[in-house]
């Protein structure tokens, strides 16, 4: 990496990450609550997640003053140094609520509007997941290779569903028309590790309607390296429209169903 601010972002994504996953993994209480909701009463946020983000803030604006921030629990500055954090401090928090693995801590730095640096930490995984923008893609050290595109049919995909219930039964029927066309569908909770599932040839593509910036920055920089393609619909960047992200050959045939399908609509 020649640009030296980089590496410190780098350096600062895994520390900040390693805290909140820490945080998340040894501090979950064990009688612990919904502390309120977001987009509907199923949408939850907890006690967690708001430690989570103000432990990341913290960590970040101790080294950086300047920088600004957009997390999913509120955080929210311009800043002044043209470098701005994007955070999702626990994403797949029903999967936490119940005690499923599947959950993640997500942190991308932004430089003038493009993502730069993306970390992906999954704790009960053991694994974390980086890349920074021109030099690839690693899980820990090892790197990361999205997998060779099979035939379409072939191709295993996950996707998620909105928490809103008319959005989610459209996104339900979408899913039903595209089963027959896919060697078969999943669904793990976290848009953060789809992506990197993406990028370390566990999914052959992932898709999904209603997601955040902060949903998707870290782990869309993470697949983009390791070769997947990224997207929304035909010609557009991934949105809250949709946001699609698979091996080349897989990912232009699944966008075109998806398009067909009226994935990014109710």
């Amino acid at each position: 990496m020649t640009d030296p601010l980089l590496p410190e972002l780098l350096d600062l994504a895994l520390e900040a990450a390693r805290r909140a996953g820490e945080l998340l993994r040894d501090g979950r209480p064990a009688d612990l609550g919904v502390a309120a909701t977001k987009s509907s009463p199923i949408d939850v946020v907890t006690e967690m997640d708001i430690a989570a983000e103000k432990l990341i803030t913290g960590f970040l604006a101790e080294h950086r003053p300047e920088d600004g921030f957009l997390g999913e629990e509120g955080a929210s500055t311009a800043g002044t140094s043209g470098v701005r954090w994007v955070i999702d401090p626990l994403d797949g928090t029903v999967n936490y609520l119940y005690g499923l693995p599947t959950w993640a801590v997500s942190i991308a730095a932004e430089r003038d509007g493009e993502a730069v640096v993306g970390v992906v930490a999954a704790p009960m995984r053991r694994e974390t997941y980086r890349a920074v923008l021109g030099g690839g893609a690693y899980a820990d050290d090892k790197p990361l290779r999205c997998r060779p595109a099979p035939p379409l049919d072939q191709a295993l995909v996950s996707t998620g569903f909105n928490y809103v219930t008319a959005v989610r039964a459209h996104q339900a029927d979408v899913a039903q028309r595209l089963i027959p066309r896919l060697r078969d569908i999943r669904r793990s909770g976290s848009a953060a590790v789809d992506l990197c599932d993406v990028a370390a040839g566990r999914l052959d593509g992932y898709y999904e309607r209603g997601l955040n910036p902060w949903d998707l920055a870290a782990g869309d920089l993470i697949a983009r390296e390791a070769g997947a393609l990224t997207g929304g619909r035909p010609g557009q960047r991934p949105s809250y429209d949709l946001a699609v992200a698979a091996s080349p050959g897989v990912f232009e045939p699944l966008q075109a169903l998806l398009e067909e399908f009226g994935a990014w609509h109710d």
